[in-house]
């Protein structure tokens, strides 16, 4: 294989409901879910792929995974540390020119007009 870039369809599944009212497990059964959690795990399968490439060994995915979970745990702590926000910042980050965008308030029915 050549340097050029890899490019891997990965077909996915949720393993979870659509949110809290929704375990899933209505209109699928567990047995379901845990074969494909088994044999089609789209990570499982992309960490096949690299192997069997030899894109990378087994030793730099581990460390790979490594890093990855330090980076989440490190958010996760930074994030459980930091204070809450206040409602006027919730949306201060998320795009980047809010100015005069509507924004939806918790009833429904107001709105809410965000400036800087």
């Amino acid at each position: 294989a050549g340097n050029g870039p890899v490019v891997a369809e990965v077909e996915t599944y949720r393993y979870y409901g659509h949110s809290m009212s929704d375990p899933g497990t209505s209109y699928r059964t567990r047995d379901e879910v845990q074969e494909v959690r088994k044999t089609k795990d789209p990570i499982t399968q992309l960490k096949s792929f690299i192997l069997e490439g030899e894109l990378a060994t087994a030793a730099e995915i581990k460390d790979l995974e490594t890093e990855c979970r330090q980076v989440v745990d490190e958010g996760v702590e930074f994030a459980r540390a930091s204070p809450e926000l206040e409602v006027h910042e919730m949306f201060n980050t998320i795009y980047t020119d809010m100015d005069g965008v509507r924004i939806r308030g918790a009833d429904s029915l107001t709105y809410g007009i965000h400036s800087p």
